[in-house]
């Protein structure tokens, strides 16, 4: 399943669904324009920006039973969907210029920033917990951050700051891992003096890791156990492969002990 934006006959810009061979139009929501930017694991959600009857950019989630649904804004005219968690519940992006955390029962939820003007998300993990993004600071700089409900915005650059270069900065994370450990962007490299991309292991969660207490026990195998042969992306499911099954088993009894 491949999700993004074409131009149809009419020379309108239209967000689509592809797979299989055929592209399907999406829509609009009354106006002219719409792209598409994040899809569920399953490929039966999307979401992106469109633009509405009055001419506002709206963030939308679509579905093939509902369609396109206008997630609302935190003010202004501006908003745009950015990623989509695995079983599609949760969406994240901008709204007037601030980043968005979306579901069905919470609506759009600012995110905050890093005591500066801006921000905006990108990415968000298979569970919808952690979202990550950029940020402008106090000082005006642009930061890569992550987001968690307990712990709020965080500049990565802070929080990491150990594993860089001085002189080095994370301006963008643009995409997190399944499991919430691996996370991806572009910054500044003092070592080159180029603007590259970066790959950050955080170290969090351990490999094995289910119930994220930095230890891998007896607690995460039962967990894998219990949930055995269940499907649908949750933290059992060590691989992400949307199934609880013997890989995942393995994987607990391959780093049994870690951290512990």
């Amino acid at each position: 399943m491949v999700v993004g934006r074409t131009v149809n006959a009419a020379w309108q810009l239209r967000a689509f669904r592809w797979q299989n061979g055929v592209m399907q139009d999406l829509g609009t929501l009354g106006g002219s324009e719409s792209a598409a930017y994040g899809v569920s694991a399953d490929g039966s959600v999307v979401v992106g920006r469109t633009v509405n009857a009055a001419w506002q950019l709206r963030a939308f989630r679509w579905t093939a039973a509902g369609g396109m649904q206008d997630l609302g804004m935190l003010g202004g005219i501006e908003n745009e969907a950015r990623d989509v968690s695995a079983d599609g519940s949760v969406v994240v992006g901008v709204s007037s210029g601030r980043a968005f955390r979306w579901t069905q029962v919470t609506g759009m939820q600012d995110l905050g920033t890093l005591s500066g003007y801006g921000s905006k998300a990108l990415g968000v993990s298979a569970d919808g917990s952690v979202v990550v993004g950029a940020a402008r600071n106090a000082a005006g700089q642009l930061r890569a951050f992550r987001w968690t409900p307990d712990g709020g915005m965080e500049d990565l650059n802070q929080t990491y700051a150990s594993l860089q270069m001085d002189g080095s900065a994370l301006w963008w994370a643009t995409a997190i891992s399944p499991d919430e450990r691996y996370i991806v962007g572009y910054g500044y490299n003092a070592s080159t003096g180029c603007n590259e991309a970066f790959l950050l292991d955080t170290g969090f969660p351990l490999r094995g890791d289910v119930d994220r207490n930095a230890c891998v026990d007896d607690t995460d195998l039962l967990q894998v156990l219990f949930a055995f042969g269940e499907r649908g992306y949750r933290n059992e499911d060590l691989n992400w492969d949307g199934i609880v099954d013997d890989a995942d088993l393995l994987e607990v009894l391959f780093n049994f002990g870690s951290g512990c």
